[in-house]
C-alpha cells in the first residue's frame, strides 16, 4: 500500500456514516476517531494522505450501530455499496484485528486506527468527569489511573490499547500524550458539528 486511494470527499464519507448510524454517540465518536487521525497524519509525516486517514477514522465503525454482532464482517458490504476503495476497506477493518476479523493491521495508519479507537473511548469518558468536560486541561497522567481502574470505562479494552502501542513500537505514556493532543486538536469543531445534528 504505496498511495492510498482516498476515493471520497469529507461530505460524501460523512453522509455514508450518517447514512448507518443515527445515534449521537456513534456519530461523535467516528467524528473524534476522524480528528485524531488527521492529526497523527501530519504528526508522523503523512501530511498528503490526511484526508485517507481522516476518512478511515471518520468511517471506521460504519457497521457498529447496526450490526454490533457483525462488526468489521459487515463493513466491507455497506463500504462496498458506498464507493469505498479496496485500500479503505483493508484500513477500517483492520481495527478489529483479533477481535471481531482477521485483516491485520500492516501501515503504520492502520496500527494507528487500531491504537487509538479504544483509547479515545477511554480518554472521552474520563473528560466527561472532569469539570471541565473536556481534553484540553488533560494530562496524560490522569488517564494513566484511568487506564488501571478496570471498571472505568469497562468497555474500553486496556489489552486493545496495550496491543496497539506495541504494534506501534511506542511507550503506552507516549500513545496517551500524543492522543490527548490529538484530541485538544478537534474538541472545539466536534462540539460545533454535533451541536447541528
Amino acid at each position: 500500500m504505496d498511495e492510498m486511494e482516498n476515493n471520497f470527499t469529507r461530505e460524501e464519507a460523512l453522509a455514508l456514516l450518517k447514512k448507518y448510524n443515527k445515534e449521537p454517540f456513534h456519530i461523535q465518536h467516528g467524528l473524534t476517531v476522524e480528528g485524531v487521525m488527521r492529526w497523527y497524519a501530519k504528526e508522523l509525516g503523512y501530511e498528503n494522505e490526511a484526508d485517507y486517514w481522516a476518512n478511515v477514522g471518520l468511517l471506521h465503525d460504519i457497521d457498529f450501530e447496526l450490526y454490533p454482532e457483525q462488526h468489521c464482517l459487515k463493513a466491507p458490504e455497506l463500504l462496498r455499496e458506498g464507493g469505498a476503495s479496496e485500500d479503505m476497506i483493508h484500513s477500517i477493518c483492520s481495527h478489529g484485528y483479533g477481535l471481531c476479523c482477521d485483516v491485520k493491521p500492516e501501515h503504520e495508519m492502520e496500527k494507528v486506527l487500531f491504537a487509538v479507537d479504544e483509547l479515545t473511548g477511554l480518554i472521552g469518558a474520563a473528560a466527561l468527569m472532569r469539570p471541565s468536560k473536556s481534553v484540553m486541561d488533560m494530562e496524560a497522567s490522569s488517564i494513566k489511573k484511568k487506564f488501571k481502574d478496570k471498571k472505568f470505562a469497562a468497555g474500553c479494552s486496556r489489552d486493545v490499547i496495550r496491543q496497539g502501542a506495541e504494534n506501534l513500537g511506542w511507550e503506552l505514556n507516549d500513545l496517551f500524550e500524543k492522543t490527548i493532543l490529538a484530541m485538544r486538536s478537534c474538541e472545539e469543531q466536534i462540539q460545533e458539528e454535533m451541536s447541528r445534528l
